[in-house]
């Protein structure tokens, strides 16, 4: 899943050549990393739990002029980008397996041919088990893509069909095994905490899961979120205890199994962590295109935010006019922000981050920020050790409240 931050709540800069600054005595002086995300919006079906930005499609998906608005939104933002490298892609949705081959092969061309992409870059694609979408695996892999992420959620029948998905546990377990036989490296989201489970159906489902060593364990907890089917009608799920039982489950198995928890909802065995999902923790910088992606860019100067109109047509519409006005929302990030929204993503990290790339990445001194940490590290929910910012067992177990220390 494409991980979820924080949204621009005010609309696009009115004056475009005016902007608010980082501030007079603070810049960047290097640019951080790069990647590219590509939002893909159409899905079978609308899950009940799902908040992305997903439609139900109706008929084919739209190809050529989904591809002729993507190309118009990448060749808009180009000179946002001029002369940098782009070091992963991500294609994200919806479901993106919907795409045809032909049309992943002319997507991925277009990346080469306008971006100074990385020779060996990590180019991720979600995918949905469906047995149709499957048996594209082995051309998406010809065309360039080197990691699947796989959308199984669950094994259990019976959960399966709660969670509104269009896949049994039969097509999920050939999914990954065509998966695995594509590419090298194969990311399975899983969910817990669903309607009605026990932990010993956790425990299961995450036993099927680590039997197939996959390199890479994404596990989340169901979260009923506003605005979806689940928020107006709640269904019954397991209480606070019994959620605590099944994370401390995932951490005990994982960790025996070989996967090691480097970010909330992440496990990998060595080498196979996900090197975009990295790039959004340690604050780099990822252009967003498609409808209602989102991006980030820094520049020596200011960073920035940008989201692009979320309805598919509209989106389509407005791109191919080449005037901008597919982009629904862009501002400047505010000095007083840039340090909650560095640590909001720094602190999901088991090993949090150098506390040097604080201000490498958002041009702000380290004592802007100095009487939030001495203060999280009296209440010790940061760790005491000098050059890192990294959450102690306690502020790993309240996360959001060492977060929201710094958003005061």
């Amino acid at each position: 899943m494409h991980p979820t931050f924080p949204k621009a709540t005010e609309g696009r800069t009115k004056n475009p050549g005016v902007v608010p600054r980082i501030g007079p005595s603070s810049a960047l002086t290097s640019l951080p990393p790069l990647s590219l995300y590509v939002h893909v919006p159409w899905c079978v079906r609308k899950c009940p739990y799902c908040d992305f930005n997903s439609h139900e499609l109706k008929n084919e998906v739209p190809e050529r002029e989904y591809l002729d608005a993507l190309q118009a939104d990448l060749e808009q933002a180009l000179p946002l980008i001029w002369g940098r490298q782009v070091i992963s892609i991500f294609i994200g949705g919806g479901t993106p397996s919907l795409l045809s081959a032909s049309a992943l092969d002319e997507m991925l061309a277009m990346f080469r041919a306008l971006l100074n992409l990385l020779p060996d870059a990590e180019i991720t694609m979600e995918a949905n088990p469906g047995t149709v979408e499957a048996g594209r695996f082995t051309d998406y892999a010809a065309s360039g893509v080197n990691r699947m992420s796989l959308g199984i959620q669950s094994f259990d029948d019976a959960a399966l069909k709660a969670l509104g998905r269009v896949h049994d546990a039969r097509q999920a377990r050939a999914a990954i095994e065509i998966a695995q036989r594509s590419v090298d490296r194969v990311n399975l989201d899983l969910m817990y905490a669903l309607p009605g489970q026990s932990v010993e159906a956790c425990a299961n489902d995450l036993r099927q899961a680590m039997s197939f060593q996959t390199g890479h364990l994404s596990l989340y907890h169901l979260t009923l979120e506003p605005n979806t089917v689940f928020a107006k009608y709640p269904p019954v799920v397991p209480d606070d205890d019994t959620s605590a039982a099944m994370q401390d489950l995932i951490t005990e198995a994982t960790s025996a199994g070989g996967w090691e928890q480097y970010e909330v909802s992440a496990y990998a065995k060595p080498g196979q962590r996900c090197l975009h999902n990295l790039n959004y923790w340690e604050f780099g910088d990822y252009l967003g295109i498609g409808p209602g992606a989102h991006g980030k860019l820094s520049f020596h100067d200011r960073i920035i935010r940008q989201a692009k109109h979320k309805n598919p047509a509209s989106w389509i519409e407005k791109s191919v006019r080449r005037d901008g006005s597919h982009i629904s929302e862009e501002r400047v990030i505010g000095p007083h922000e840039l340090g909650f929204e560095f640590m909001l993503n720094a602190l999901r990290l088991k090993d949090g981050v150098a506390s040097g790339s604080f201000k490498e990445r958002t041009g702000l001194s380290l004592l802007s920020i100095k009487a939030t940490v001495d203060r999280a590290r009296s209440r010790g929910l940061l760790e005491p050790e000098l050059g890192r910012f990294r959450a102690s067992s306690l502020g790993w177990r309240f996360l959001n409240d060492l977060q929201a220390e710094f958003l005061e």
